[in-house]
């Protein structure tokens, strides 16, 4: 049976005609294809083994066509693209946020025993507590608090990766 398929992955893509690609790869262009026709060379960065020297990732080439609705630069994701980044570790920002050094990111979940309040009243000393994975809010006076999105944040589309993220 036939599925239907939403796809996230990671690629550096170069600018590039059909022509010069094919001249990269030291192939001949088909008689079918047009030498002209815009599009990327694309670099698969998250999996995919090397096929030419020059390039760790897996490369191909893509039609400008199919290319541009299907991928996003990295300083303008929606949520949706934010948020697999914040799961891989980066740290995350929008455009429109006034704070300056305000970013979100991931907490992973940890096991710990109760040693201090409020939890020591409620729980006991002692007490082992599974701390869930969450994400938090680096605000600009460097305090740091839960984060939870509003809908501006989930609507946006001008979602970033901060320097110095995973």
């Amino acid at each position: 049976m036939d599925q239907t398929y939403y796809g996230t992955k990671k690629v550096k893509a170069t600018p590039m005609t059909r022509g010069r690609y094919n001249d990269y790869r030291g192939w001949d262009l088909p008689d079918d294809e047009r030498a002209t026709e815009e599009g990327y060379l694309v670099e698969y960065l998250d999996g995919g083994k090397g096929n030419h020297p020059d390039h760790t990732g897996y490369i191909t080439w893509s039609p400008k066509t199919a290319f541009d609705p299907a991928y996003t630069p990295i300083d303008c994701m929606n949520f949706g693209h934010a948020l697999q980044a914040i799961k891989e570790g980066k740290r995350l920002a929008r455009k429109g946020w006034n704070g300056k050094d305000m970013f979100v990111f991931l907490v992973s979940g940890s096991h710990f025993k109760v040693n201090r309040e409020p939890l020591l009243s409620i729980l006991g000393e002692g007490t082992g507590v599974d701390y869930r994975p969450h994400i938090d809010l680096k605000q600009p006076d460097g305090s740091i608090g839960v984060w939870q999105p509003s809908m501006g944040d989930v609507m946006a589309d001008d979602w970033y990766i901060v320097e110095g993220g995973a």
